[in-house]
C-alpha cells in the first residue's frame, strides 16, 4: 500500500501561519476519486493516486476557503465519518478503508487497513504518520479530551482503540464486537461510546473507564434496519442512529432515525422518526435543538429505477428533550454524504459527492434554509467533520 512522502504535500495557502490553524473553525474533507456510478447505477472504478484531503477555513461559513490540500487516499465506502479533527485542533485522522488494484485488465476494490495522522500545527499541515490498525477502518471519533480515538474496523468485526499522547498516535488495543461495525461515537463526558452494528441492526454500547480502558459489555440495542451512522447529543442525554434501510443504498422505501435514551439504565430505544429513503449522513447541532438526516433518495441508483432522483436531500428534525419531530425536507445535491454544523450552530454544510461541492445552509433554531450557495472542492466529498470552534 502506498504511503505518501511528506515531500509531495501541496498547499493552497503557503503563507498560512501555524497559529492560523487555531484561529477559526476548520473542516476536514476526504475526497475519493476512485469510485463513481454510471447511468445504470453500476460502480465505475478508477486507479488510486488522485484522492485528496482538504482543510477548509470556515471563519466565514458562506465563503469557505481551502487552506491546505494533502494527497491522501480515503474512501466513500463506509459512513461519511471517516475523517475527524481532535478537540484541540492539533491533529486529524483519516481512515483509509478501501484500495483499488488491477485484476487482469479490470480494476477491483480490496480492503485496506490504514489510518493517516495529519499534523495540523505544521505550516502547512502535513502527514505525521500512517498506522496499520486493522481491516477496513471506517467511522471514527475522538474522545472529548483528545487522548483517545475509536475506529470501527468493518473487516475485523472490532473497534480499534488509538492512544494519543502529545500528538503521537498509537494503536493501544482492539475490542472484538462480534459483528461488523460501521461507526463509533463517543459521549461528551468520554465515559461511553456507541458502535453501529450495521448488518446486525443494532447499536452496541461500550464503557470507557478513567484509564481509557474500553469494554464491550454485550449491551446491544435494536435500532431500525441497517444503522450506518450514529450521533450523541451535546448534553449526552440521547443518541441517534441513521437506519439506512438497504445495506448502504436506497430502495424506494422510507427509513428511520432511532432515538436512544442514554440516561436510562440500561440505555434503550425510545422512539423512531420516519425519514426519507436512505439516511446516511447524520448530525446534531452543537446547540442540541435540531438534527438532520442526510437522505440519498436513489441519487446514485439506475436512472431507470422508480425511486431515482437526481438529487438527495436533508430531513430537518426538531429536538425537544428526547422527542424529535420532522420539520421539512430540503433538496441538496447528488449523493449527499456528510453533514456538519459549524461550532456555533448557525450554519450547516452538506457534502454532495456527485456534484463535487457542499451545500451551505443557514440555521436558526429548527428553521434551516438553503443559502443557495455552493462550495466547490477538488474531488468527490466522501466524508467531512468539523474541528473545534
Amino acid at each position: 500500500m502506498r504511503r505518501w512522502p511528506e515531500a509531495v504535500f501541496i498547499t493552497l495557502a503557503m503563507g498560512m501561519a501555524a497559529s492560523a490553524v487555531h484561529a477559526a473553525p476548520f473542516m476536514i474533507v476526504g475526497n475519493d476519486e476512485k469510485l463513481v456510478w454510471d447511468d445504470e447505477g453500476k460502480p465505475v472504478l478508477s486507479a488510486p493516486g488522485k484522492d485528496n484531503v482538504v482543510i477548509v477555513d470556515l471563519a466565514n461559513p458562506e465563503e469557505p476557503k481551502i487552506v491546505a490540500t494533502l494527497p491522501l487516499k480515503n474512501s466513500v465506502v463506509g459512513p461519511p465519518t471517516n475523517v475527524a479533527i481532535d478537540p484541540t485542533g492539533s491533529i486529524a485522522l483519516v481512515a483509509d478503508s478501501v484500495d483499488v488494484v488491477k485484476d487482469g485488465e479490470a480494476l477491483k476494490q480490496v480492503v485496506d487497513d490504514k489510518v493517516h495522522v495529519i499534523d495540523l500545527k505544521a505550516n502547512p499541515p502535513k502527514l505525521a504518520k500512517t498506522l496499520s490498525v486493522g481491516k477496513m477502518p471506517s467511522g471514527l471519533s475522538f474522545s472529548p479530551k483528545g487522548d483517545m480515538a475509536l475506529v470501527a474496523l468493518r473487516g475485523d468485526n472490532a473497534v480499534a482503540v488509538l492512544s494519543i499522547k502529545n500528538g503521537d498516535v498509537t494503536l493501544a488495543e482492539t475490542v472484538p464486537m462480534g459483528d461488523v461495525v460501521a461507526h463509533v461515537a463517543i459521549s461528551p463526558d468520554g465515559r461511553r461510546a456507541m458502535a453501529m452494528k450495521f448488518p446486525a441492526h443494532k447499536a452496541a454500547m461500550l464503557d470507557i473507564d478513567a484509564s481509557g480502558k474500553v469494554t464491550y459489555g454485550k449491551v446491544d440495542l435494536p435500532t431500525g434496519q441497517w444503522p450506518y451512522n450514529g450521533a450523541i447529543s451535546p448534553d449526552g442525554k440521547f443518541a441517534l442512529t441513521a437506519d439506512n434501510g438497504n445495506s448502504g443504498a436506497s430502495d424506494g422505501s422510507v427509513d428511520t432515525v432511532s432515538v436512544i435514551d442514554l440516561e436510562a439504565s440500561p440505555p434503550r430505544i425510545v422512539d423512531r422518526v420516519v425519514v426519507g429513503d436512505g439516511p446516511e449522513g447524520l448530525a446534531i447541532s452543537p446547540k442540541g435543538d435540531v438534527a438532520v438526516a442526510v437522505i440519498l433518495r436513489g441519487s446514485n441508483a439506475s436512472k431507470k429505477a422508480y425511486f431515482y432522483k437526481p438529487t438527495g436531500a436533508i430531513n430537518v428534525l426538531k429536538v425537544e428533550g428526547k422527542k424529535l419531530t420532522f420539520v421539512k425536507e430540503i433538496e441538496v445535491g447528488g449523493l449527499p454524504e456528510a453533514a456538519v454544523f459549524t461550532p456555533d450552530g448557525r450554519y450547516l454544510l452538506v457534502g454532495n459527492y456527485l456534484d463535487q461541492d457542499f451545500s451551505i445552509l443557514k440555521v436558526e433554531g429548527s428553521q434551516v434554509t438553503d443559502t443557495g450557495k455552493r462550495f466547490k472542492v477538488p474531488g468527490h466529498p466522501a466524508s467531512a467533520r468539523m474541528g473545534p470552534g
